[in-house]
């Protein structure tokens, strides 16, 4: 395993942001990594604009079948050769130094799974000003009343966390399912209060789906967490004034 980062991309469908979302990957100060753009039989113009790269960092794999965020994940995960993993979603963008200033804080503070913050943009990719804070630390218990830590932020070393824990399910919310069940198994995630990455939020995205939202944080307590019904409506309802006072502010 090499002392390096991989960074696993899912693709489907993104023509309309891989470029650039490539580019503020290549334009990391940290330059050691390998960049794993997995598609998942897209249907656009996603795998011609990948191909125009010829950074030998790239690798792209494409799925033999349409599988979900989930499976593309896991097979960068097989494929991934770097000690770090960092995950990166097809239309979110990095600020240049995120990387390096993860990195740095992953190793200063001897951490196995490490987040930051975060602002949110608009489908062009221009902040909105609107900045998620996050906390010092995250443990299993705090990680089920906010689901704060977002996928293309974190970075996590495999030589302390092993790729079972890794591996996301096949569950609607995989990317939280995991950090859970991470953090169920006795790790702790570390936040790097740093806006290192542009989220971008259009009005038609499934976060932006209550009743979907709603669905998903239930099955997520019930089935990952393993909490009982009255341990998952106590969790619910502080999870729904977090995430209603983030709609507010945001």
């Amino acid at each position: 395993m090499q002392e390096k980062i991989s960074i696993i991309v899912p693709v489907y469908n993104a023509g309309a942001f891989i470029e650039e979302t490539i580019k503020t990957v290549l334009a990391q100060t940290e330059g050691n990594f390998e960049l794993i753009l997995v598609d998942d039989c897209s249907k656009d113009s996603s795998a011609d604009i990948i191909g125009k790269f010829t950074d030998p960092r790239i690798c792209y794999i494409k799925q033999p079948e349409n599988r979900g965020a989930w499976a593309a994940r896991n097979r960068g995960l097989e494929a991934a050769s770097g000690r770090y993993i960092s995950f990166l979603d097809a239309d979110d963008i990095w600020v240049s130094d995120k990387l390096e200033k993860e990195l740095l804080f992953l190793k200063q503070h001897g951490a196995g799974f490490v987040f930051t913050g975060y602002e949110f943009a608009d489908e062009y990719g221009k902040g909105t000003g609107a900045v998620v804070k996050v906390p010092d630390k995250v443990t299993f218990k705090k990680a089920l009343n906010n689901t704060n830590i977002f996928t293309s932020t974190v970075m996590i070393d495999r030589k302390a966390i092993p790729d079972d824990l890794i591996r996301m399910p096949n569950i609607k919310s995989e990317d939280t399912a995991t950090w859970w069940r991470i953090l169920k198994a006795g790790h702790v995630a570390y936040g790097l209060n740093e806006n290192l990455v542009k989220y971008r939020r259009s009005a038609n995205s499934l976060s932006s789906d209550k009743v979907e939202a709603v669905r998903r944080i239930w099955r997520l307590y019930r089935e990952v967490a393993g909490l009982s019904v009255p341990s998952s409506c106590l969790h619910f309802c502080c999870w729904a004034v977090t995430a209603v006072w983030r709609r507010l502010r945001f």
